[in-house]
């Protein structure tokens, strides 16, 4: 099993990342050893995790939403799933251009 996940850091930015071991790869995050970029964002937490049967399903799903903008981001963390279609931005620029 693997897993993408999603942190919340301290300054309201979002983190994305896919592991083998949520429990531990969450905790490295916690003390500062999961990523350059969580450890000059203290505190973070844990706001999001889908689970899938191998890393390259959860890795392709860490790349899908790393390519989000933080509105989309925060919809899928509170499960607002009817709200993303139209919170893509290709979608947003060929609204605004008509």
């Amino acid at each position: 099993m693997a897993w993408t996940y999603m942190l919340e850091c301290g300054d309201g930015s979002y983190y994305v990342g896919s592991t083998r071991d949520l429990d531990q790869r969450a905790w490295e995050h916690g003390i500062g050893r999961g990523s350059r970029y969580t450890a000059l964002r203290q505190p973070v937490r844990l706001v999001w995790a889908q689970e899938f049967d191998n890393i390259g399903e959860a890795w392709q799903m860490e790349r899908k939403l790393s390519g989000w903008g933080r509105a989309k981001r925060r919809a899928l963390v509170e499960g607002r799933f009817d709200d993303l279609p139209g919170l893509s931005a290709r979608r947003r620029r060929s609204t605004d251009a008509g």
